[in-house]
This record gives structure tokens, C-alpha cells and sequence, in this order.
């Protein structure tokens, strides 16, 4: 009897032990067929990679037929891995691909029951992946807060908090009393008191700001046909004319439009007949007085209208006037084809209605993006802000001397903070705050300045490219 109970107990312990070392084979066998799996999903979207470069318009893999595409991943000694079933889906607008969302479910040889998914977003990388994107030296003072990529053309002096990179394509550049050198003086690439020095990089490969520029006039024939277009005498909105002509509101900075955006993706259009003028220094050019004409004092309501949602693009042939709620995502360009150049004035807050990354703008002038002289003491705005061929700023305005604005304006010179969330690209040089004998005169006292994640990987279409390379700019296993 003692015999039979040990080689019971003996079978009992050799079979629990058979059955554990069963279990771990089958869940190693079940590791190297997901992994192996992983390998052959990352093939497959490697593979249409190679396959968008040869052929960027092609969403059939060549078929001219709907996936999904399946993609034999071979073995180096041999025979096949596995297969990889490609799903391929383009994110268009007005008719033409913005981005390209390519899925890959990969399956082992080994074992079939354990697939694996990973999924890429194809697109040139767009101007959202900077908070600031500069094509001229630049001083960045002790208030300004940075969050995200910093990159100037030119020199960068940079007084105030960063937390990402800040990058200059020049090794040196002449420091001027502008930029608060006195004397002048030649400095590195990047310099001054900002505490986040680790992170400062020069000189770097220089961008090509010309690369960036938009059609305009292919962006005016898609709001023609398809999206909005804001006409110098009248409006069409995918392709029906609004209403009757006006008297012509472009080719100069005193008319335009104003654009409300409204959370519900509509929006409110003023024809501005009227402004005031008050003289102001432009930061281009800061030894001449001009007169600004950004104070609206008559204006005629036009309409609502939704803005399409197959080619979200509002073009205006004149100067525009911005504010409002952005509901869905959408692109608002201010451009002439002709010799005019007109400005987008900021004229109060711009926000979203979701920060999930539903809501988007970006907004492009032919040449600058401007906040007028009145303006809310803390304003916020949201968007990609492209001013393609002049700057972005608030210009200097005083309260005294004999080119003081008018006295019930004075309140509006000097203003507590700005915050911008998003991007910032400026041709020239970035203003919003203006010292006189090293104190503070005009402006906005504070600015923060933070980039859009969340745009930076699906912005509003026709977002200009930071560079003509398609590449996955997004990745993850699903």
C-alpha cells in the first residue's frame, strides 16, 4: 500500500509537471506567434510606404479595387512568414488627399489565432508641428512661455521659458539695439537668459520658407466651386452665389469682411464698409508712423452660412476681420491674385469648441496677421497662424506725443497677456510687445506661447507642409 500511495503521488506530480511544462511551450509558441505577427503588421505598412513613394495618389495597392490588399511577407532563409491585410482610406477635402490612414493586420504561419494591427497616418509633416516658425532674427523677452519646437531662419535671443527646442539656421548673427544690444554685437546663434539653454541648437539645416507658400489661386478655385469664397463684390458659397453684388470691399485695407465662427461649423459675415485709422509703427519697419485701419465703425450683415464639410476652405479676396468659435476643423485664407496683399486681423478671441481634436483653424494672410489696437486685455487664439509674406504682431501704438491715439482708445495700449495655442509662422519678425527706454509701453505685457499636438498630426486641410517628404507622422498598434 505504501508502494501504490508514493506512485500515486509520484504520477501525480510527474503529470502536474508535464502539463506546466505543456502550458509554457504553448504560451511561448503563442509569444513568437504574436511577435511574429507584430513584425510581419509593421512589413505590411512598411511595405505601402515603399508603394505611396512610387505611387502617392494610389489607394488600391494597384488594383484599382477595394481592400483589403494582402502583402506576402517572404522569410530571408525561405518560404513565408506570414501575410499582412492592408487597409488603406484617404483623408480628402475639396476632392484632394490630405492624409493617408493605411492599417496593417498582420498573421504569423506559426499560428493564425494571434493576429496583430498597427496603424500609420501618411502625410508631408504640416508648419502644426512648430509653435513658432520664423524667417528673420527674433527676441523672445523674459514673459514669453514656449511650449513646443522654436525655429527662426535668422538669430533667436532668448530671454524667455522653453520646453522644447530652440533652433537657429545661423552660427552668428549681429545682435542690434532692436533685439536690446547696446552696443552692437556680434552673438551665437542662439542666446540670452532663458533657462532652457539645454535645449537650444545652432546652427541647424535652414527651412525653406518658400516651400511653404500657398497656391492661392488653387485654393480660390476649390472655395469657388466647392467650399466659400468671400469675393471683393459678392459671396458663393459651393458655387451659388449669396444674395446680390455689393460695392467692392477688396483692394484695400480700409473694407473687408468680418468672419464670426460659430461653434455649430457656420459662420456670421459682415461686409465692413467702414474704419478709423490711428497711427502706429509696424515692426518691419520701425522708423516710419502708418496709418493702421483696423477699428471697424460700419459694417453691413451679409449672412450665415455653413461652411462645407467635403472642402472646409473660406477664401477672402480682401482684408479680413477674425473671431469666434471653431467648430469643426476649417482653413480661412485672405489673399488677392492680384497686386493687393491683404492682412487677417485678430480682432477678439478665437477658440474650440472641442480640444479633442475636432475642431481646428488655420488661418492664412498673403501678408500679415495682425491683433488691432482694440483687443481684449487677456485674449486667447487658437490656430495655425501663416503670415506668408509679412509678419505676425501687434503694431506699437502711444498715448502721447502728436501721433497718440485718440484719447477714448488710450485703456487699449498696453494689455495684460496673450496666449496663443497653436503655431505661429511668420516670414518676418514676431512682435506683440514693445519697450520704450526698457520698459514695458505697449503690447501685451505677457505671452505664452504653445503648440497644438493634436494639430500637429491632423491639421485643417491645405495646412502648409513643412516639407514636400511624405512620411508616417503618427504610429500605433491597434
Amino acid at each position: 500500500m505504501l508502494v501504490m500511495v508514493f506512485m500515486g503521488v509520484f504520477a501525480m506530480v510527474v503529470s502536474t509537471l508535464a502539463s506546466y511544462l505543456l502550458t509554457q511551450a504553448n504560451v511561448g509558441r503563442a509569444k513568437y506567434a504574436r511577435e511574429q505577427a507584430f513584425g510581419i503588421a509593421e512589413a505590411g505598412l512598411e511595405y505601402y510606404h515603399w508603394f505611396l513613394k512610387h505611387n502617392p495618389d494610389d489607394l488600391t495597392n494597384g488594383t484599382g479595387q477595394p481592400g483589403p490588399y494582402i502583402y506576402i511577407v517572404d522569410d530571408p532563409e525561405g518560404g513565408t512568414l506570414g501575410t499582412a491585410s492592408l487597409s488603406v482610406v484617404g483623408n480628402t477635402a475639396c476632392g484632394v488627399i490630405q492624409s493617408i490612414e493605411v492599417t496593417s493586420e498582420g498573421t504569423s504561419d506559426a499560428d493564425s489565432r494571434f493576429k496583430r494591427t498597427v496603424v500609420g497616418r501618411y502625410m508631408r509633416p504640416s508648419v502644426a508641428e512648430y509653435s513658432n516658425l520664423l524667417n528673420a532674427n527674433v527676441w523672445a523677452g523674459a514673459d514669453r512661455n514656449i511650449t513646443g519646437p522654436y525655429f527662426s531662419n535668422g538669430g533667436i535671443r532668448m530671454d524667455g521659458t522653453n520646453n522644447s527646442t530652440v533652433s537657429s539656421a545661423v552660427s552668428a548673427w549681429l545682435c542690434t539695439s532692436s533685439f536690446g544690444c547696446s552696443p552692437s554685437q556680434n552673438q551665437a546663434g542662439v542666446f540670452g537668459g532663458g533657462s532652457g539653454s539645454a535645449l537650444w541648437q545652432y546652427p541647424v539645416p535652414n527651412f525653406d520658407f518658400n516651400g511653404i507658400a500657398s497656391n492661392f489661386g488653387t485654393l480660390q478655385g476649390y472655395a469657388n466651386t466647392q467650399g466659400i469664397l468671400l469675393a471683393s463684390t459678392s459671396v458663393r458659397v459651393a458655387g451659388v452665389q449669396q444674395g446680390g453684388t455689393f460695392a467692392s470691399v477688396g483692394g484695400t485695407n480700409q473694407r473687408g469682411f468680418r468672419i464670426v465662427l460659430r461653434s455649430d461649423n457656420t459662420i456670421d459675415v459682415y461686409r465692413v464698409t467702414g474704419t478709423s485709422g490711428v497711427w502706429g509703427v509696424h515692426i518691419d519697419n520701425p522708423s516710419v508712423w502708418m496709418t493702421d485701419y483696423d477699428i471697424i465703425t460700419s459694417e453691413t450683415y451679409h449672412g450665415r452660412y455653413t461652411i462645407p464639410a467635403g472642402c472646409p476652405v473660406i477664401f477672402a479676396q480682401s482684408k479680413v476681420w477674425l473671431e469666434g468659435v471653431v467648430g469643426n476643423k476649417v482653413t480661412i485664407v485672405a489673399a488677392d491674385t492680384g497686386s493687393y496683399t491683404p492682412d487677417i486681423i485678430l480682432n477678439n478671441n478665437i477658440t474650440y469648441a472641442s480640444v479633442s481634436g475636432t475642431s481646428g483653424l488655420t488661418a492664412i494672410a498673403e501678408r500679415s496677421v495682425l491683433i488691432p489696437l482694440i483687443s481684449p486685455d487677456v485674449m486667447t487664439v487658437r490656430g495655425v497662424f501663416v503670415a506668408q509674406s509679412g509678419y505676425l504682431g501687434r503694431n506699437y501704438y502711444t498715448t502721447s506725443g502728436s501721433r497718440d491715439v485718440p484719447s477714448q482708445y488710450d485703456s487699449y495700449v498696453m494689455q495684460s497677456s496673450l496666449t496663443t495655442i497653436g503655431s505661429v509662422v511668420s516670414n518676418g519678425r514676431v512682435g506683440t510687445k514693445w519697450s520704450c527706454g526698457g520698459n514695458f509701453c505697449s503690447g501685451y505685457s505677457n505671452r505664452t506661447d504653445t503648440y497644438d499636438r493634436l494639430l500637429a498630426f491632423l491639421p485643417p486641410a491645405f495646412t502648409p507642409a513643412a516639407t514636400q517628404d511624405h512620411k508616417f507622422v503618427i504610429w500605433r498598434e491597434q
